[in-house]
């Protein structure tokens, strides 16, 4: 059996794992890094970029569609648009392993070590990763776990034929004519939405009583409307019971407490994830668990000395780019360098129709907590660069502390708003008031301008509405 001896070694090469390794390379730490599929994890390879790539296959179908139909507003004609998704799916892919090369030259270029195979734990410092060539016992000072999540699978639903998950999705290399989403967050909506855009016919079933329960009615209104106008139907208050006896859709009981059988090409189940555990060997560690997850403290420290855990394996927000940060910081933090965690200013985004952004606390979040508050909310309806790109649905929202004009959370809702986050985030990194943000000049004409007029609302002089 190879043995391998370093100072850090971390299991995952998914968005928080590969980025971990890259820094504590870049600080001299002798750093292995340990992989069971494809570098990139679950993001990179059937997560955030391929389905980004295919919302924007659905978004320029969609264009090319209303011209044909000569729907667009400002006169364009265009012939009837034909999709070969086998092409986009390659193109999709093409992508992917572009970023897949580029991790790889980059972990190369930090000088870590890359081991293919499953890992799993023989006490708080070895790990043996079963590799192609045999087994590798490794050893090491600190141990990352950054193994991330997979699609939750329903019991009377498994993936296998018609019922795929979001990484079933991904790989049609057809539309399905009929296409039932289970579960109304934002994997099932970004995808459904997609969908929908190329042709299918699409069913959301959802078990709350609203779409994207995390978010309030104001944020999620705008979507509501666009998936009424595609066509897509949304059933809240609805829980999926199974196939149908002939296989061909999904009984489903209604919020009435009606059964009924939906006709589905595809079933989507998106009904959440799970962390990604099983062979780890957990049980030979003293780890403390909330739930399926794994319990960590503010510098992503677990209840084992040396031990780390970042990510999804952690739970909410499974977001790549917390994972990302979380993975810089305890590359530090074993180099010796003080650090710790603070979620405050993490954007989280549904690329949804509108999409949505949501950093720091929401109104009902920032009540909950005890502030007065002063909320401020300008409308993309008064946007000169929003009624040139046809998105005037949704607004930009600043809710702020009412004694200190502290920022606590912005919200938007709208077409291209997720190029917004990077200055929500920083406004909350930087502690920002009202002030601040009213007077710093945002260019015209941008959807950012919403941004510093959201403030001047709430301070009580808004100028353009």
């Amino acid at each position: 059996m190879t043995e391998i001896t370093c100072k850090l070694l971390v299991i995952g090469a998914g968005p928080g794992g590969y980025v971990c390794a890259i820094r504590a390379g870049q600080l001299g730490i002798d750093t292995v890094i340990v992989e069971s599929t494809k570098l990139g994890g679950s993001c990179l390879n059937v997560g955030c970029i391929p389905s980004k790539a295919m919302i924007h296959v659905a978004e320029e179908f969609e264009k090319a569609a209303e011209a044909a139909a000569g729907k667009t507003p400002f006169g364009l004609t265009a012939a009837e648009p034909k999709l070969d998704l086998k092409q986009a799916v390659a193109w999709k892919d093409g992508i992917v392993q572009r970023l897949n090369n580029g991790v790889a030259a980059l972990l190369r270029k930090a000088k870590v070590k890359i081991v293919h195979g499953r890992a799993h734990f023989r006490d708080g410092k070895t790990v043996v990763v079963e590799t192609e060539t045999g087994p590798k016992t490794i050893q090491a000072e600190a141990i990352v776990i950054a193994t991330g999540s997979a699609p939750v699978e329903l019991p009377f639903l498994p993936f296998g034929g018609n019922v795929i998950s979001s990484t079933g999705a991904l790989a049609l290399t057809e539309v399905p004519k009929r296409l039932v989403v289970v579960g109304g967050g934002y994997i099932g909506l970004e995808l459904g939405t997609a969908f929908a855009k190329l042709g299918a016919k699409v069913t959301v079933v959802e078990a709350q009583d609203k779409i994207l329960p995390l978010y309030d009615a104001e944020l999620t209104g705008p979507i509501s409307k666009r998936l009424t106008a595609l066509g897509v139907e949304v059933l809240t208050g609805a829980k999926a019971l199974g196939p149908t006896p002939k296989g061909d859709g999904l009984r489903i009981e209604t919020a009435d407490g009606k059964e009924r059988a939906l006709p589905a090409d595809k079933i989507l189940v998106t009904v959440g994830r799970k962390p990604v555990t099983e062979g780890l060997s957990l049980e030979n560690l003293v780890l403390d668990m909330d739930g399926r997850f794994i319990r960590i403290g503010e510098r992503c420290e677990t209840a084992m000395r040396g031990i780390y855990a970042i990510g999804d394996v952690t739970g909410e927000p499974m977001l790549a780019h917390r994972a990302m940060a979380q993975g810089e910081m305890v590359a530090e933090i074993v180099a010796g360098l003080p650090r710790a965690w603070d979620k405050r200013g993490i954007a989280a985004i549904c690329f949804t129709d509108p999409e949505i952004v949501s950093v720091g606390l929401s109104p009902d979040e920032a009540k909950r907590a005890g502030h007065e508050l002063k909320i401020g909310q300008f409308p993309f309806a008064a946007n000169g660069r929003a009624m040139t790109r046809h998105g005037e649905a949704g607004f930009v929202r600043v809710v702020a502390q009412a004694g200190s004009d502290l920022v606590l959370g912005i919200q938007a809702v709208g077409q291209g708003v997720s190029e917004l986050s990077a200055a929500f985030g920083l406004a909350i990194e930087m502690g920002a008031t009202l002030q601040d943000i009213a007077g710093t000049i945002h260019a015209h004409p941008t959807l950012g301008e919403a941004f510093p007029e959201a403030a001047m609302k709430a301070l009580g002089h808004a100028l353009h509405i």
